[in-house]
């Protein structure tokens, strides 16, 4: 007995354009469909949750930077013209902004290596970790206008903001391309700073903060940057649960025990 597909024309028997149409759609309609469902697939494994949340935060990142650029660039272009009117404030002025310069580097340098950095391995999806990410960044820029201090020189204040815009600035350069906002782990980095502490960023952020309050104290901005400081710890221990679960973290932990400050915390 001769073995006949029974969805084929029987032997011997003549293919109509009918039947020839049914064999055909019978056979290839399916197909679409299982390449579509691969595609769906594929695309779902290109676009994961890491992936979207990743976008979420270069994107939140970038909208704060073009609301920060708006409210710098005029005054900087003020500041340009009157000193091509006037070259000899060149040096005052040079003198009296360096840490607003300074503050400008860090910001634009940050926002560039948010946009040119690497895909993390593991991105933290609690909202709170995500919350405290960007009341960090935030709750400083609600400091008020205060009158300078009397009782302390404008040099020491002068000095530790600098000095705090220096750290923050090696410590982003030293992770480079592995910095973020968010909790994630986006390769572990011992170099510069973080040969002395686990958190040098964060570290460089207070100092700046307690330079201005020294310069410019007031209970209102006392409060602020107490309430920023208590943020900043809360955000770094979250940060090392997800660091925790890499073992090159946990031998440098070992050997960098501080957090923020060498023999302190």
């Amino acid at each position: 007995m001769t073995n006949v597909d029974q969805n084929s024309p029987a032997i011997g028997e003549a293919e109509t354009p009918g039947s020839f149409l049914g064999w055909r759609l019978w056979h290839w309609v399916p197909m679409p469909r299982i390449e579509f469902k691969a595609a769906q697939q594929t695309l779902s494994a290109l676009v994961t949750k890491d992936l979207v949340l990743d976008f979420i935060e270069r994107a939140v990142v970038g909208i704060l930077f073009l609301y920060f650029a708006n409210k710098m660039l005029p005054r900087f272009a003020w500041l340009i013209i009157t000193e091509i009117a006037h070259p000899e404030l060149l040096l005052l002025a040079a003198s009296t902004n360096l840490d607003a310069a300074l503050l400008v580097i860090s910001e634009s340098l940050a926002v560039f290596l948010i946009l040119t950095r690497r895909t993390a391995t593991i991105v933290s999806t609690r909202p709170l970790d995500w919350a405290l990410s960007f009341m960090a960044v935030n709750a400083p820029l609600l400091a008020a206008p205060a009158p300078a201090s009397t009782f302390m020189p404008s040099q020491i204040a002068t000095a530790l903001m600098f000095a705090g815009m220096i750290i923050q600035i090696s410590a982003k350069a030293a992770l480079w391309r592995s910095y973020g906002l968010v909790p994630a782990n986006r390769g572990i980095k011992t170099g510069g700073p973080y040969r002395f502490a686990r958190h040098p960023m964060y570290a460089g952020y207070t100092i700046t903060h307690i330079g201005f309050l020294l310069g410019f104290p007031s209970l209102q901005n006392s409060f602020l940057y107490l309430i920023a400081f208590l943020i900043e710890v809360a955000r770094l221990l979250r940060e090392e649960l997800i660091l925790n679960k890499d073992p090159l973290y946990c031998d440098y932990a070992a050997r960098v025990r501080y957090r923020l400050i060498p023999g302190v915390f």
